[in-house]
């Protein structure tokens, strides 16, 4: 009797259970280093909230809660608070995510689905390249060429047009919350752009081309089709920009006007969390004032954490629709 031949897969040792579902100690070994690595960024993350929290002790003893609602911020009588901060972190942040999305969507469109073949890479690396610009150059320039242009062209004709709203009235003084946002628009429209571009080229042909066979047209297939299926890696793209406009720090600093006030108008000067760290950290002479400016930072880095926790669920309750579902 011809005996049964044997299995050529060796079966799996017991001991390699609690590593998963790898056949051999290599495998496993490799799956360890790899967690290893991402608890790794995880714990860098947490030891910076901690050092962060160590550091603004003195200041939440101080002021407690206070100090997130308060307008006060006087260095010589030892007052302070973050809300002017806060504000104007948020407001030219989402101001210049409102202006650089639908133009980096349009460039993105432009080169993936209307430019011709020839000119498609030389305009893509130019606007790849605007990445690539020191942000004090960025901000040099708005000094000289964008702060000049909003204050003489810009402020007054919105304050002509627009005058009856809180957010255009007030003098036109070239820097302030407006400048800022304009200048971080630029700045994080080639990310935006870029990331879009990719995911409008990940798009199956497929889906174009029997959009075509039925009879739509370019813009009915773009509207209906491509952007509908390429949502959620757009609202990804979004996200980065976001991320890129937050932590900014020397460009605005040098346009924004980097006064701690809150106002409804857009013309009138404001002040980010990153830019106060970055001018006031070095004259900060006691303990309080230092501590307050760390506390700055934690709040920069919870804000900075809340927003991206809320694209986050946008993008996974996109993910969740069928493809080409709408919102």
């Amino acid at each position: 009797m011809a005996s049964q031949p044997q299995s050529l897969v060796r079966p799996r040792p017991k001991w390699l259970k609690p590593f998963g579902s790898e056949a051999n100690w290599g495998d496993a070994i490799f799956r360890a280093l790899t967690l290893l690595f991402g608890l790794c960024v995880v714990a860098i993350l947490g030891g910076i909230a901690l050092q962060m929290l160590k550091a603004y002790r003195l200041s939440l003893q101080a002021f407690g809660w206070g100090f997130i609602t308060s307008n006060a911020w006087n260095p010589i009588q030892d007052q302070f608070g973050a809300l002017p901060f806060i504000f104007g972190t948020v407001v030219s942040s989402l101001l210049a995510l409102s202006l650089a999305v639908p133009i980096s969507l349009g460039i993105a469109v432009f080169l993936t689905e209307l430019c011709p073949a020839w000119l498609k890479n030389p305009v893509a690396f130019l606007i790849e390249l605007l990445a690539a610009v020191p942000s004090v150059v960025y901000g040099l320039w708005g000094i000289f060429a964008l702060a000049p242009w909003m204050r003489e062209v810009v402020e007054p004709a919105l304050a002509s047009t627009l005058g009856f709203l809180p957010l255009f009235q007030g003098p036109s003084q070239g820097f302030g919350m407006l400048t800022g946002a304009v200048i971080l628009a630029i700045m994080i429209t080639p990310t935006i752009s870029s990331v879009c571009r990719e995911v409008l080229n990940a798009v199956p042909g497929t889906l174009r081309e029997g959009s075509y066979a039925l009879g739509a047209t370019r813009w009915e297939t773009l509207r209906t089709v491509i952007l509908p299926f390429a949502r959620s890696g757009l609202v990804g793209a979004s996200i980065l920009g976001l991320g890129r406009a937050l932590g900014e720090t020397m460009a605005i600093t040098m346009v924004i006007g980097n006064r701690p006030e809150i106002s409804s108008s857009l013309f009138a000067p404001s002040y980010t969390m990153a830019s106060v760290i970055a001018n006031e950290f070095t004259e900060a002479t006691g303990d309080l004032y230092l501590s307050a400016l760390a506390e700055i930072g934690f709040l920069l880095f919870i804000v900075t954490l809340l927003l991206n926790i809320i694209a986050r669920a946008l993008v996974w309750r996109v993910a969740r629709l069928p493809e080409g579902g709408r919102l």
